[in-house]
């Protein structure tokens, strides 16, 4: 009897978990999971930061890297770099075996202090690129309106780019032009169209926290709680189905083209009143990814239930956008209050990573 991770395979859908650790591949549990139907790893600085920082399961190789290296930043590289090039390793048969897009893939993240410097960003996410030196490594860029360039010249470079921190319809859109774009390049150079690919990671339950907090603070309908990210993830699907679809769109795929998979991030349920799998039960569909901390990989593999859920009441959907609005709730600067704080977040979790490897690097130092 399948998994239920396996059953969202079956329904075309690509399990990932967002998480990753020395002991998490070395201890055989990547692997224990991966035979059960996970396909795929991403992984973000706060990650790392727990995984680095906390323990002693890096402090071997810490020791002969420092013997070389005093910044942290490359230390934290050289450190990160056995991981997810053996996370990549492990997850290959995966990759080798579907469409680019579907599965195998490990994403690691470009220093997300830089995510305002379009040509910083394009230089980092080369050069992580060419250290991983794996075809099915994601390098992770935010869509920001520095990012979007940068995804661009990436793809016309045969970079495959998970792009973050996706929040709107409008950003998502962006993020799928600079991607055609940057394909429509790539073809025009003479480039291998089918070695490089891209997800689109559209955060889910970021929205619903912050379009609750100003229900709240407005009085607003008790009923609408809940409810926006999920309608928010559905017309991102649909608007994806469009982009990728058309005569434009077909020369590229014959070309060997693969569209840019929405991947639905931050699923793990904020609010404890809510079923601790929704984010993921609502939003299955058929070329699409999830992503999974692992406690909700946990969760969804003890109940989780699976069928075709994403374009069920998309009239609804629409109807919840408006009904947001009556209730004076802006979805425009909520979803660019999430982008700032992401961004913020992710730069500030870099800075405690950074922080981490000092620390443990004086540490090691003095022993």
């Amino acid at each position: 009897m399948p998994t239920p991770l396996q059953e969202l395979a079956e329904h075309g859908q690509s399990a990932w978990i967002d998480y990753l650790s020395r002991p998490f591949i070395a201890d055989g549990e990547l692997a224990g999971l991966v035979g059960q139907g996970l396909a795929g790893v991403t992984s973000n600085p706060t990650i790392f930061q727990g995984a680095i920082a906390d323990s002693d399961d890096y402090s071997e190789q810490m020791r002969e890297v420092l013997r070389a290296e005093s910044d942290a930043k490359e230390i934290f590289l050289a450190l990160a770099r056995r991981d997810i090039q053996a996370a990549c390793d492990l997850l290959r048969p995966v990759f080798d075996r579907g469409e680019a897009t579907a599965g195998g893939w490990v994403s690691l993240e470009v220093d997300p202090q830089l995510a305002d410097d379009t040509a910083a960003t394009i230089e980092e996410a080369t050069r992580l690129h060419s250290l991983i030196d794996r075809p099915n490594l994601f390098v992770k860029i935010p869509g920001t309106a520095a990012g979007l360039p940068a995804i661009e010249e990436c793809i016309s470079r045969g970079i495959p780019i998970n792009v973050t921190l996706l929040f709107s319809l409008e950003r998502h859109r962006a993020a799928a032009q600079a991607y055609i774009r940057g394909l429509r390049r790539l073809q025009d150079a003479g480039g291998d169209l089918a070695a490089v690919a891209s997800v689109a990671s559209y955060f889910v339950s970021r929205v619903d926290t912050e379009a609750d907090r100003r229900l709240d603070v407005l009085g607003g309908p008790e009923d609408l709680k809940g409810t926006l990210a999920i309608a928010n993830a559905k017309l991102a699907y649909q608007s994806y189905r469009q982009l990728f679809s058309g005569p434009e769109w077909d020369r590229l795929a014959a070309a060997g083209g693969t569209a840019q998979r929405c991947l639905w991030a931050s699923t793990s349920v904020k609010d404890p009143g809510y079923r601790d799998v929704r984010y993921v039960e609502e939003l299955v569909g058929p070329q699409t990814v999830t992503t999974m901390p692992p406690g909700t990989v946990d969760a969804f593999l003890d109940h989780g239930h699976v069928e075709d859920t994403l374009e069920n009441d998309l009239d609804d959907a629409h109807r919840t956008f408006d009904r947001f609005a009556s209730a004076g709730v802006d979805y425009d600067d909520v979803t660019a209050t999430l982008e700032r704080e992401g961004v913020d977040k992710f730069a500030a979790s870099f800075q405690q990573l950074l922080e981490g490897v000092r620390d443990k690097s004086d540490q090691l130092a003095r022993t």
